[in-house]
């Protein structure tokens, strides 16, 4: 009899499950003046979460066999900058929110020079993790993912759309019209998510040439999940979502549902999620949480 495949839920418990332990083991709480950075670091990173991004590591290092641990270890690197992103997001100086999965963000259960060392402490820590042995014993593969995350996490992604997001709420509407939207968002959310279906690819060494599809699934997914959240944001409430909602349209921000409407956005992701699953029309059943992903990205609540 046939090993039966995870559902997209039980596949997403078992990475949130696998994920926090990884963080309670490697941030154990020294008794010494660490204690209080360390403190922070698990308020933020265990707990809450959809852990979409490490389960897309896991998702596409299954088309290539890759085993579990050398993916969980990428998936913890990936939550590491996923984290540390969102800690700086909360602070006064960027959106300043007061919640985060549900509970206070890190510069208010703490401070925010705290707040400021946490994340500083959590991007460092998804490099270490990565040029461990313990995640591959290849050099030449570990040197290939940290060098991933950095562009995708620095001045060529995250870091640069994150600029790029700050400027939307004061400049002129020219400069974000649809395709600077578009832009933006492919750079703040879509580097990191395209860096998770590369990172399968790049331990199971599959060459350049054949990761067109994934970057491909990865570009649409990474769009329809922005849609979703603007969506969420005007039609969704705190105490569903665990963070504040409305404070696009407060701010006079430009996003998809702005610049489409409710209906329009709505329907756009569904055409990238439609276009996301066709990328993988090579792959067969090992592509199934691949798939069940890209659906879940436009149905979720959170």
């Amino acid at each position: 009899m046939g090993i039966v495949p995870l559902t997209l839920k039980e596949a997403l418990e078992r990475v949130s499950a696998d994920i926090d332990q990884a963080f309670d083991v490697l941030l154990a709480v020294p008794d010494d003046p660490r204690r209080r950075l360390y403190e922070a670091m698990r308020h933020a990173a265990i707990g809450g979460g959809k852990r979409l991004r490490p389960q897309l590591v896991r998702a596409s290092a299954n088309l290539f066999n890759v085993d579990h641990t050398p993916a969980l270890r990428v998936g913890l690197a990936i939550e590491c900058i996923h984290v540390y992103s969102l800690i700086h997001d909360d602070m006064p100086c960027m959106d300043d929110d007061d919640l985060r999965r549900g509970k206070p963000t890190v510069h208010k259960a703490f401070d925010e020079a705290t707040a400021v060392l946490t994340g500083d402490a959590l991007q460092s820590l998804a490099f270490e993790v990565l040029a461990d042995p313990a995640t591959h014993p290849d050099p030449f593969v570990r040197a290939e993912l940290v060098a991933a995350l950095a562009r995708a996490s620095g001045p060529a992604g995250m870091a640069v759309g994150q600029m790029m997001d700050l400027a939307a709420e004061t400049g002129e509407a020219a400069e974000f019209d649809l395709s600077g939207v578009t832009r933006l968002q492919q750079l703040k959310t879509g580097a990191l998510i395209t860096f998770c279906l590369e990172a399968g690819a790049i331990l199971g060494r599959c060459p350049q040439e054949g990761r067109k599809a994934l970057r491909a699934y990865a570009r649409d997914i990474g769009l329809a999940f922005q849609i979703a959240d603007d969506l969420l944001d005007v039609e969704s409430s705190a105490d569903v979502t665990g963070k504040a909602v409305g404070k696009d349209a407060a701010a006079g921000k430009a996003t998809f549902v702005s610049l489409l409407g409710v209906e329009r956005a709505r329907q756009q992701a569904t055409m990238l999620i439609d276009q996301a699953i066709g990328h993988l029309a090579a792959h067969g059943e090992e592509a199934g949480l691949l798939r069940a992903i890209a659906r879940y990205v436009v149905e979720r609540d959170r």
